[in-house]
């Protein structure tokens, strides 16, 4: 008997070549146990159905049994490096499990992201991971909430949803005390935009780790950047031009302290040894590639996928958790700028 492979193999085919049933092989390729198969015949059907190519329909057995193995994950860019990398932790932990990612890109557009959930849900997937590439709050589409849905990197307001997000102000202190630690004392501060939480943690982590020192807050060390090169070039300049101006800068990100290199430079000082320089993010492009190299505090955006995927099997499974906002641990870095 000749196949065409324009179409898929089908079950009845393997049968008649095989010379058995269509339920016995049924009962060999959905793994039947319970039914009383001699060995031979498993071992005829197994052997034609790799020589034919057949492949299983997963559409039909995620309908049937109402699951698929699948995880559907939204993010807004999936080629962003940040996009990229809480993707590689989703799916490495997903795979552990046999699970697999069906991945959409939505360009932050609220129809897109409703569409894409629906097609997901389609799909049987068993669960949905919604990443963001920054951490901020989100709104959700409704229909997440037909399956365990866990947010990745943001949150909604309302907590509805499990949500896994770094710890911005633990962030923070470590990269401040790791200046004190250095022996500086006027440590500037050039923030991110005033209120999304990235800023409001890492402030706050700042000025703990200044109060554990002993330090009075001064808020003329505290500049905001704007989260661009230019703008920590603009907000160092500024705190250099000061009375007396910090000899330690942390910036809240890593394009910030690419700005602040060239401003500490044009002044003709050096890094570390007349003022030392702290980012946020491990941008790689930037904070490697520096010179001297950057010391910072790492995003830890492929941890928090992996902890998304474990929260989101829990769910699925059935289990009891307590997860409502998970923070993970972002660790400093050292490099030669301090």
């Amino acid at each position: 008997m000749s196949i065409d492979r324009q179409r898929a193999v089908t079950m009845r085919d393997i049968a008649e070549r095989a010379g058995v049933s269509r339920t016995a092989v049924s009962f060999v390729l959905n793994d039947r146990r319970s039914v009383s198969l001699s060995d031979e015949t498993r071992d005829r059907v197994l052997s034609v159905a790799a020589e034919l190519g057949y492949r299983r329909n997963a559409s039909a057995q995620a309908l049937a049994h109402q699951r698929s193995d699948w995880y559907g994950l939204v993010t807004e860019i999936v080629t962003a490096p940040f996009a990229v990398e809480i993707i590689k932790g989703a799916q490495d932990r997903a795979l552990t499990d046999g699970k697999y990612l069906l991945i959409a890109s939505t360009e932050s557009d609220a129809e897109a992201e409703s569409a894409a959930i629906e097609r997901f849900l389609e799909q049987r997937v068993e669960g949905i991971i919604y990443a963001a590439t920054w951490h901020r709050a989100v709104t959700i589409p409704d229909i997440a909430s037909e399956v365990p849905t866990v947010l990745v990197n943001c949150f909604d307001e309302e907590g509805r949803y499990p949500a896994v997000v770094p710890d911005e102000r633990t962030g923070g202190r470590r990269a401040t005390e790791r200046l004190l630690a250095a022996g500086h004392r006027r440590i500037g501060f050039v923030n991110l935009d005033p209120g999304i939480p990235a800023a409001v943690g890492r402030r706050l982590g700042y000025h703990d780790a200044l109060r554990d020192a002993g330090l009075d807050i001064d808020e003329s060390l505290e500049i905001s950047g704007h989260a661009t090169a230019d703008g920590g070039f603009t907000a160092v300049d500024a705190l250099l031009d000061l009375p007396t101006p910090p000899t330690a800068i942390f910036c809240a990100n890593d394009r910030m302290a690419m700005g602040a290199y060239d401003a500490i430079k044009e002044r003709g000082l050096r890094i570390p040894h007349d003022v030392a320089v702290i980012g946020f993010d491990n941008q790689e492009l930037i904070a490697a590639y520096l010179r001297p190299s950057l010391t910072t505090v790492a995003l830890p955006f492929d941890e928090m996928g992996a902890r998304g995927v474990d929260i989101l099997a829990a769910i699925t499974a059935g289990q009891s958790t307590d997860a409502t906002r998970v923070t993970v641990d972002c660790p400093l870095l050292e490099r030669s700028s301090v």
